[in-house]
């Protein structure tokens, strides 16, 4: 038994081609596409220029673009890599100096401190050597309510 091919044929043709049998012959041709930018998307001449770089890219046959493209970059990124970590060893090394330099302000700081407190421990004993006698019976003067007299502006 042999099995026979069905061939189903309907009447109906999509909406506003009824009526139109093609040709014999005649092959209908499929539209023609075409890309619609969206402007505001790639407003800015950075995404312009990268979009550009990146389609330029895609239409080299050879590899050899994307290669070097990729050993550039890596190369920037180890350099700038190099210098950023050559800055912070610079920059610890002035720090250490700085502190340091702090410390040892300090500890001249102290050295005065004592210094003066040892001679402010020695001055009622020179004086004594001096022959000077302590004031007694001090007085002293309030000018808080002060108003200077009339006789003294003309």
């Amino acid at each position: 038994m042999g099995s026979s091919m069905r061939s189903s044929r309907s009447s109906s043709a999509p909406a506003g081609r009824q009526g139109q049998e093609p040709a014999v012959g005649h092959v209908q041709k499929r539209p023609q596409l075409h890309v619609v930018e969206n402007r505001r998307a790639s407003s800015s001449k950075v995404g312009r220029g990268m979009q550009r770089l990146l389609d330029w890219t895609r239409t080299r046959r050879s590899p050899a673009v994307h290669i070097v493209v990729a050993v550039l970059f890596l190369g920037a990124c180890l350099l700038g890599a190099l210098l950023l970590r050559t800055q912070m060893s610079s920059n610890s090394f002035e720090a250490s100096t700085v502190q340091q330099h702090i410390t040892m302000l300090q500890q001249d700081v102290e050295e005065d401190q004592t210094k003066l407190s040892q001679l402010e421990a020695t001055l009622p004993e020179r004086a004594q050597k001096m022959k000077m006698v302590p004031a007694q019976g001090s007085l002293s003067i309030d000018l808080n309510g002060y108003t200077p007299s009339q006789e003294g502006t003309h």
